[in-house]
């Protein structure tokens, strides 16, 4: 009983040092390795080759899988990238594992002494990233030990060599046990790190190393999609992906069993190397060979995973992921897949608004503004959110994307009050007295409208991937919208003017609807603002001087100059 208690604590204290060296490359250089993946969704190599570096650094693909998901979600990347960085990242998961097993007996408490050292010697969020970095590899080295100096003596017993002799007796029993284990220990590299150095030490047969080494990879696959499971239909399909992949590499060296040992056994090395050899090679293997069927595979998911054409259902789920919150960069992620889930039902309202005022339907009008109360339950939700996830250690860049993401959510919130508010009282207003535009003049609403929800779905790509061109694009927007507004305006006047007995009956309507569509597109354009201030390409003011203050700076530099600048004017 004293081994089993001591081999639980290190194996405890194993996933908390994984847990740590996680948190500490997310707390100290999450934006960096997010800015790496998005400049990797470009190919599916850089995509894969992405995934890898970003999974051998975080020790953990299914963190990688949260921050590609994120970035799907915002429509930075492509279900296409997503499934090639996530096989990257299950190969970068065993490199780790690779890297770990690989144990120097004075390195971990060297490492331990560098990272307290450096933690309380330093505020910097990077330097403390990094620290709780070493800190947490130092734990992992500490914990081998640790497992390795228990393992022998607990497969010595007696009821030990009891459940290694059933297991040993049936693959099927095995493949579950550890895919099982992966799932209670949230870490695939840490499983695995547990069970090679256990059949080291333990002296298990090969075969039922390799049969676990299949089941972990089963169980990892399942980690980030069990994650995910009330994400929206393409993160899902592209986690399903992931693992089929998985599932069907497994199920071929299930078939190739005995193959696989022979030439496993070439190599005179122990049980638990050769179980850390073979996760490598099944991950580079299917990395190699399903990085050019990623379309198949996709289409195979999409099979599986139908889409139900149910708007409601993917309305009512939420991105907001409790668990994620002490990883800002992930929490971040899951914060910019809410505010865009609050974009695209405030999207559907301003898309429906032109529907009301021009069909005149009072049970749309009440759809609509029964979709205000879902975008304020949303609204809260996210501050609610933003507001724990803004008391953790988070480095500047972080701090600046938390407000950021906030006054998005904000503004979108602000411009669902706008139409549920001001936009559906004009239209039930029109439908109670009758009123009607003329022709020209629905015309030209309905085209300020499409202006308007271009300029939507223009902010929604700003919002996400922070792309200066398109930042400058949509402030320019909100000088175009207020040009186009004085023309229709104009236009509307000179209607007036000609005696059009509707353009005189909807006069009010015809403008406050203008002024709420502009109103609509200013709040859009404030996501612009953070962008181009950080670019250095916002002045610090739009007035223009007046004459008094020309005339001051005028004085002013004549009279800085020199003598010898007037003698020679």
């Amino acid at each position: 009983m004293e081994y089993l208690i001591n081999l639980l604590g290190a194996v405890a204290l194993l996933i908390w040092g994984i847990r740590m060296v996680r948190n500490g490359v997310t707390r100290g250089f999450g934006s960096e390795l997010r800015r790496l993946l998005v400049w990797a969704s470009e190919r599916r190599v850089s995509s894969a080759l992405g995934g890898l570096l970003v999974t051998t650094l975080l020790q953990s693909s299914t963190a990688t899988a949260l921050l590609v998901t994120g970035l799907m979600s915002g429509a930075a990347a492509h279900g296409g990238f997503a499934l090639a960085a996530m096989l990257g990242a299950d190969l970068g998961s065993a490199v780790a594992v690779m890297l770990l097993s690989h144990r120097v007996h004075w390195l971990g408490p060297l490492l331990i002494a560098c990272g307290v050292f450096l933690f309380l010697g330093t505020r910097r969020s990077r330097s403390l990233g990094a620290a709780r970095a070493l800190l947490g590899l130092g734990l992992i080295m500490l914990a081998l030990g640790l497992i390795a100096g228990t393992a022998s003596a607990v497969a010595q017993s007696e009821s030990m060599f009891a459940v290694l002799s059933g297991v040993a007796d049936d693959r099927a029993l095995a493949l579950l046990l550890a895919a099982l284990l992966t799932l209670l220990m949230h870490s695939s590299v840490a499983t695995l790190l547990v069970l090679s150095v256990f059949a080291t030490s333990a002296s298990l047969p090969l075969s039922l190393g390799l049969v676990m080494v299949l089941g972990v990879n089963l169980g990892a696959s399942a980690l980030p999609l069990m994650a995910s499971w009330k994400a929206s239909l393409e993160i899902r399909r592209a986690l399903l992906a992931n693992m089929l992949a998985r599932t069907g590499g497994v199920a071929v060296c299930l078939l190739l069993g005995a193959t696989l040992e022979a030439w496993l056994r070439v190599w005179s090395i122990p049980v638990g190397q050769l179980m850390v050899l073979a996760h490598v090679g099944l991950n580079l293997v299917l990395l190699t060979i399903c990085l050019p069927m990623v379309g198949p595979i996709e289409r195979l998911a999409c099979l599986v995973l139908p889409d139900p054409r149910g708007f409601q259902l993917e309305q009512a789920e939420s991105y907001l992921d409790e668990s994620a919150l002490s990883t800002p960069s992930v929490a971040l992620s899951c914060a910019a897949r809410q505010a865009l889930k609050i974009g695209d039902t405030v999207q559907g309202m301003l898309r429906a608004s032109i529907e009301v005022l021009r069909t005149n339907d009072p049970e749309l009008l009440e759809r609509v503004e029964a979709q205000d109360d879902t975008v304020d339950r949303q609204y809260e939700a996210i501050k609610r959110y933003l507001t724990r996830l803004a008391r953790e250690e988070m480095d500047r860049e972080e701090g600046a994307r938390v407000v950021e993401v906030l006054s998005f959510a904000t503004n979108l919130e602000h411009i669902g009050d706008i139409i549920d508010k001001n936009l559906m009282e004009l239209a039930g207003k029109k439908i109670r007295t009758h009123s009607s535009f003329s022709d020209a003049g629905m015309r030209e609403i309905e085209a300020f409208h499409g202006h308007v929800l271009e300029n939507m779905e223009l902010a929604l790509n700003v919002f996400m991937t922070g792309n200066l061109v398109m930042a400058r694009r949509l402030l320019e927007q909100k000088t175009a919208i207020r040009d186009l507004e004085r023309q229709s305006a104009e236009r509307h006047f000179e209607r007036i003017g000609a005696g059009r007995t509707e353009s005189i009956d909807s006069s009010s309507l015809h403008l406050d609807v203008l002024r709420d569509f502009k109103r609509i597109n200013s709040h859009l354009t404030a996501v612009a603002y953070p962008i181009l201030e950080r670019a250095g390409e916002l002045s610090a003011s739009r007035l223009r001087r007046s004459p008094e203050d020309r005339a001051s700076r005028e004085n002013a530099t004549s009279e800085s100059r020199s003598p010898q600048d007037e003698s020679a004017n």
